[in-house]
């Protein structure tokens, strides 16, 4: 675990209905669901509500880029939601590349015998999930932060 920093992260899945947010312990042992935030004028409060509850390091944001890794609408809505989230809360925002997290949540949902119709409550916090670990995961075998940064005094995203 060299290199790895210690403290409880917030994955976030942003979606333009739901948010999905999970979290990790500490020590990343383990992501976990926490919630589906309905996507209105209160999700950026409630997101700040709950990192306040955990006492978070930072916040993972899912970065919706499409197969080729080009930016798409999606990708530009999850970096203005990111950069509104870190504004409020003055807390560190990660963005990752979340490539086929929503569709890996949908699959392990289907999996455990769930149908698409029963999953749209939680899939969102499942696809926090699998991007929350995947960052922990990454940070603990590289001994580097995953993703990039936004500069903490940036007003807007470019």
């Amino acid at each position: 675990m060299s290199g790895f920093r210690r403290g409880v992260r917030l994955g976030v899945d942003v979606g333009r209905a739901r948010v999905g947010v999970a979290r990790c312990d500490p020590d990343g042992m383990l992501a976990v669901p926490v919630e589906t935030v309905q996507r209105n004028d209160t999700s950026i409060d409630r997101i700040a509500a709950i990192a306040e509850d955990f006492d978070v390091l930072e916040f993972v944001v899912g970065l919706p880029v499409n197969l080729q890794g080009a930016d798409t609408a999606s990708t530009t809505d999850a970096r203005e939601f990111a950069a509104a989230l870190q504004t409020q809360t003055g807390t560190p925002v990660r963005l990752v590349d979340e490539r086929l997290s929503t569709v890996t949540a949908h699959a392990a949902l289907r999996s455990s015998g769930r149908t698409q119709k029963k999953s749209r409550s939680i899939v969102d916090q499942i696809a926090a999930v699998i991007l929350l670990q995947q960052a922990i995961d990454t940070e603990k075998s590289t001994g580097n932060p995953p993703g990039a940064t936004i500069p903490l005094d940036e007003e807007s995203p470019r």
